[in-house]
């Protein structure tokens, strides 16, 4: 099969399920409640939300490119940005797609494509870190109202799925790829397309390391709490903007934050659906809001920060095309 047809496939797939979690999320939606709840929103917290995403954006940019100054420090902050607001806006919709988009765009004679694809490998390693510190603060401070929501919606689904036919396949995979890494270095020298992948190996395995090369660590680090940190105050705005979510705390906001998060993991088309269920399930279970007002909250969110990342996506594409062609 090639590689067209293998892609067509993945896609209707991930389209199929992203139209399988909408059905779930909104099958019981009472739309005059979700119809009255929009029109009791505070507008004036969306706009304050649309200036905290705009600055994720500005600091992951400014991580990204700490990270890859050590490979090539003549990269420029522009051509950073256009890369990564075009990646996300080809990750509305192709999911995953835009990772590889952006590298081609900021590759270069010092820095290869494998190099930056390993980069963009190191910054999900530190998101995923942060996304279970805020999980562990928030199940910490709150113990007994998140602790029992998380053992049963998602500990609980995760453990009993392992323990089961998911879990020896899961196994086998992983001894498969180990075994494919070590027959890819073991034949290289007599193998040529062992010899390219090995290839591909170092150069995302160089991309990766170069975070211990780098010299600019504090804004890096720094980089990368700006991001979480306006993420979160993007769920506060979304969470203000309702006045039947006004019982919600700090700590209920971080947790939620987190929460939704996960959802960036399920491979569909912007994280349609998954982001409006788990959001939906956790502010319903959690805080007895009704299912209306989780859908609402996560449609403000989701669809405020989708057009933010089409505006600017579109915006950085027309600037870099005009940029190439003169």
């Amino acid at each position: 099969m090639d590689k067209k047809a293998v892609n067509i496939i993945k896609y209707t797939l991930s389209a199929a399920l992203a139209a399988v979690l909408v059905w779930l999320a909104f099958r019981g939606v009472d739309w005059k409640a979700f119809w009255t709840g929009l029109q009791q929103t505070r507008w004036l917290y969306m706009v304050l939300f649309f200036v905290a995403a705009l600055l994720a954006l500005v600091f992951r940019e400014e991580r990204w490119r700490a990270l890859m100054h050590p490979l090539d420090p003549e990269l420029r902050r522009l051509s950073v940005w256009d890369a990564i607001n075009v990646g996300n806006l080809v990750n509305v919709v192709l999911p995953g797609a835009g990772e590889f988009v952006r590298c081609g765009y900021v590759s270069s004679r010092r820095m290869s494509y494998d190099k930056a694809f390993g980069t963009i490998a190191c910054e999900r390693v530190f998101d995923v870190l942060m996304v279970f510190i805020l999980i562990s603060v928030a199940l910490i401070l709150k113990w007994d109202s998140f602790g029992t929501f998380f053992a049963d919606n998602v500990w609980q689904p995760i453990s009993g799925r392992l323990g089961g036919a998911l879990g020896w396949v899961l196994v086998g995979v992983v001894l498969l790829l180990a075994a494919l890494v070590w027959a890819v270095f073991r034949f290289r020298s007599r193998v040529r397309l062992f010899e390219r992948i090995a290839g591909t190996f170092r150069g995302l395995a160089t991309g990766f390391a170069s975070i211990a090369k780098m010299e600019r660590k504090w804004p890096f680090l720094l980089s990368t709490l700006g991001i979480w940190a306006m993420y979160v105050l993007t769920m506060w705005c979304t969470v203000r903007a309702l006045p039947a979510l006004d019982a919600m705390s700090g700590v209920d906001i971080l947790f939620l934050s987190a929460v939704s998060n996960i959802a960036s993991v399920i491979p569909v088309p912007g994280g349609i659906g998954a982001y409006h269920y788990l959001v939906a399930l956790t502010v319903q279970s959690l805080y007895g809001a009704s299912w209306e007002t989780g859908i609402l909250a996560a449609t403000l969110g989701h669809e405020a920060h989708a057009v933010l990342i089409i505006i600017v996506g579109v915006i950085s594409y027309i600037r870099f095309s005009l940029r190439k062609r003169k």
